[in-house]
């Protein structure tokens, strides 16, 4: 059962109201998570302007894709992993990159990312010398940081709230 209530467009604060409306032309839809974050005008304009500056980070859709589905895996949020298998497919990632991506083993961007979420952000100088290693510049690096908490924000968001699953359920 739901613990904090997607609101719809009439319910929302007036605040939130605009970014709904962008979010339904966006889906068609609104989907839950963004239903239950406009309960917080300041988070959802904050979260929607975030995730829209980091689609120019230095990240493909690809590896944005299989990082939200790391830090997704990681944290726990069937929510969230629902909703990133089936944009991963439209990124281009086939099952088995899903998979290792869930694992946090599909590449150098994903595996840091575990890292990051498994240790808070405390992540050891071995850590970061194999993400150098791999060809992740210091950008690049501050890019997957970046991504990993907008994500484990959605996550935690989700978790707390119990959101209603409004994609389609992953295993």
């Amino acid at each position: 059962m739901t613990r904090i209530t997607a609101l719809n467009s009439e319910q929302a604060p007036e605040a939130s109201r605009r970014d709904l409306e962008g979010l339904h032309k966006a889906f068609g839809v609104v989907p839950n998570v963004f239903a239950t974050m406009a309960h917080s005008p300041a988070a959802l304009g904050g979260y929607l302007a975030l995730s829209q500056a980091l689609q120019k980070s230095s990240l493909t859709a690809r590896e944005r894709e299989a990082v939200a589905l790391t830090v997704s895996q990681v944290n726990g949020c069937d929510y969230c992993l629902a909703a990133h298998v089936l944009f991963a497919g439209k990124a281009g990632l086939d099952a088995s990159d899903i998979r290792l991506a869930r694992e946090g083993t599909l590449n150098a961007v994903v595996a840091l990312a575990r890292r990051v979420v498994e240790h808070r952000g405390r992540i050891t100088e071995c850590d970061l010398h194999d993400a150098r290693e791999a060809g992740l510049s210091d950008g690049k690096i501050v890019d997957v940081i970046a991504h990993v908490a907008t994500t484990t924000f959605t996550n935690y968001l989700n978790n707390v709230a119990n959101t209603e699953l409004d994609f389609p359920a992953v295993d």
